[in-house]
């Protein structure tokens, strides 16, 4: 199989751990058979694009083009393209590729294929190249990486639903969050204010616990039923063992145990989040009440639209922030600092516009 054809594309890019991101340009490969070509409009800011960024996770390859909460407007498709045309809105998550042969993709579980190629940090089979997230003008998927994006929501706050949205979706669907259950989201995050927003309109009792009092108000506005502040030991105590599911959507240092051991019987506690060193699990926080412990990640394709029109269909989009490409370094910085209600959204115009700083 012969290369496709390879164009130049604005993008902002870094080109070591310590360098910050400045404008540049990129190859995209001109579009296969399957391929959709997509203009990009908006691009959402994940803490993961700052580990990337940074080499924080130690397998990042310079330059490097962060970016995997895209929705953009189809400008090309490829011949053997069926379920977009030009004009279509579609949007992009954190992955681009896979065989999907496996058995996990069979499944409708892309995100598990030992062959998926993600948004940045894998490599483009067709180019031979790594692959550049969403932090440029335009970017071509294969049509079964594209994803149908409702036109009736804010496109600027569609963008997050492409990771942070899927994240806490597919582990509330998973176990079968719904009216009558007691579901709590721990931290009001990126992540945690789109899982209190799914849980409300599962039908859930959602219960958010964060370290701060001062979010009390904001998680109620949100859609929460109820707030705890997980510093408060006679707050966390009247709570205990009545929960049927927690989302921990924290990444920080935190005492699960805490947590485990205010699940009922047969109560599941999920991690979203990541905490940077092992936590210390107490057996019988387990043992007693036949609690379990489970991680997630993001979901399949399948899934992600199910997600999207689900959004659509309740008017959900998240919280943001809207940027200029320019900002996108004090964006990170504020990012550590958790000061962001809830996501930086980058508008990807003024990326075109003169005077941005190059590499």
């Amino acid at each position: 199989m012969s290369k496709p054809k390879a164009t130049s594309v604005k993008a902002y890019a870094t080109s070591g751990a310590t360098a910050p991101l400045a404008a540049s340009t990129i190859p995209r490969r001109e579009p296969t058979d399957r391929d959709v070509q997509i203009e990009i409009l908006y691009c959402g800011v994940c803490h993961s694009d700052l580990h990337f960024a940074r080499n924080e996770w130690g397998f990042t390859q310079y330059p490097a083009v962060p970016g995997h909460e895209i929705v953009g407007r189809v400008t090309q498709v490829g011949p053997k393209v069926t379920k977009f045309k030009p004009g279509d809105l579609a949007g992009v998550g954190c992955l681009v590729d896979a065989d999907l042969s496996c058995p996990h993709c069979r499944k409708g579980l892309e995100q598990f294929s030992p062959t998926m190629v993600m948004t940045y940090g894998s490599m483009d089979k067709h180019l031979g190249l790594p692959t550049y997230g969403g932090y440029s003008e335009r970017i071509v998927v294969d049509e079964h990486f594209t994803l149908r994006i409702p036109a009736n929501l804010n496109l600027a706050a569609v963008a997050p639903l492409l990771c942070a949205g899927i994240t806490t979706y597919s582990p509330l669907r998973h176990w079968k969050v719904g009216p009558g259950q007691k579901v709590g989201i721990v931290g009001l995050g990126g992540l945690g204010h789109m899982g209190v927003k799914f849980a409300r309109a599962f039908g859930a009792h959602v219960v958010v616990f964060t370290t701060s009092a001062g979010k009390r108000e904001d998680a109620l506005r949100l859609g929460a039923h109820e707030v705890v502040v997980s510093r408060n030991a006679d707050e966390m105590k009247a709570h205990a063992g009545t929960f049927n599911f927690i989302l921990d959507c924290v990444s920080a240092d935190h005492d699960l145990n805490a947590y485990l051991e205010l699940l009922a019987p047969d109560g599941n506690l999920t991690l979203v989040g990541a905490p940077e060193k092992p936590l210390p699990i107490a057996s019988f926080a387990l043992i007693f009440g036949r609690r379990s412990l489970s991680g997630s990640l993001i979901g399949g394709l399948a899934e992600t639209q199910e997600m999207l029109d689900f959004c659509g269909q309740h008017n959900i989009t998240s919280d943001i922030e809207m940027i200029r490409m320019d900002q996108v370094n004090e964006a990170y910085e504020r990012m550590l600092r958790s000061d962001v209600k809830y996501r930086f959204v980058i508008d990807m115009a003024s990326l075109k516009q003169d005077g941005l700083q190059s590499a």
